[in-house]
């Protein structure tokens, strides 16, 4: 339910607004038979179009929510009816894989990703990222727009990175958390927050930003989006066959035109 939150101030506003912009409620119902899938928020628009292609190659219907990976994970943990889990790192797939809910042998490394500073569309901010550059001051007394630090991928990876470039400690208290990278990214859109830190594929996304520049690859750990099917799926058969189709080359060219790195091709 979207609605106004301008009569908060300041920090609390832009919370507000960063909550109600979830890409899609983990508890969304999902057509009966189809494969349910659990994906990464900044998969939404390239995984909309690869079930279209699936669908138009089988018949099948595939169900996504898209939401956080903690989020997801979380909720498939709790029993949530998933077939196929997807996540935008490493800890939320192994933290389901040691809970003795994922098949193992079907784990895959499937793509990989950038992190970028983004500013709304229209805003005259230009910045080399590197150790030291000064955040803080391009911020000049707004927040920081970014996905929860301490459990979304796309906020783990952002704070490491500032960690790792020693400007962290200049904007902690200037960060605005919101659910999900896509909510984040909506904050800056919208221009509630002037600074970002986002995927490189969300902000082609979305022509409300623009790209400040791309983070050293070397200043947080590879971006890496693992995806697997779950030991309690009720459509087995079609999880499998459809992460086979993820690795394959109608898949590959849509993933590759989002802008994504693909780490994992079945031919």
């Amino acid at each position: 339910m979207l609605f106004s939150c301008r009569s908060l101030p300041g920090l609390a506003r832009i919370a507000v607004v960063a909550a109600a912009f979830l890409v899609q409620p983990v508890t969304a119902a999902f057509a009966e038979g189809s494969l349910t899938v659990y994906a990464a928020a900044s998969l939404k628009e390239v995984l909309d179009e690869v079930s279209a292609a699936w669908k138009a190659e089988t018949g099948k219907e595939t169900s996504v929510s898209f939401a956080g990976s903690s989020a997801l994970a979380k909720q498939i943990e709790e029993g949530a009816p998933a077939d196929l889990f997807i996540s935008a790192d490493l800890k939320w797939m192994d933290y389901l894989d040691k809970a003795g809910l994922v098949v193992g042998d079907s784990r895959v490394h499937l793509l990989g990703n950038r992190l970028v500073l983004v500013a709304p569309k229209d805003a005259e901010i230009a910045a080399t990222i590197s150790d030291g550059f000064p955040l803080a001051d391009l911020l000049a007394g707004g927040h920081l727009a970014m996905a929860n630090t301490d459990s979304v991928p796309a906020g783990t990876y952002g704070k490491a990175a500032l960690q790792n470039l020693g400007v962290w400690d200049s904007v902690a208290d200037k960060v605005a958390q919101a659910e999900n990278v896509r909510a984040a990214l909506l904050l800056v859109s919208r221009a509630e927050a002037p600074l970002g830190i986002v995927y490189e594929t969300d902000a082609k996304t979305d022509t409300g930003v623009k790209v400040v520049d791309r983070f050293p690859e070397s200043s947080h750990p590879a971006i890496v989006y693992p995806a697997a099917v779950l030991k309690e799926a009720k459509n087995a058969e079609d999880a499998a066959a459809f992460l086979t189709y993820l690795q394959g080359a109608k898949a590959h060219a849509i993933f590759t035109a989002a802008g994504f790195t693909v780490l994992a091709r079945t031919n």
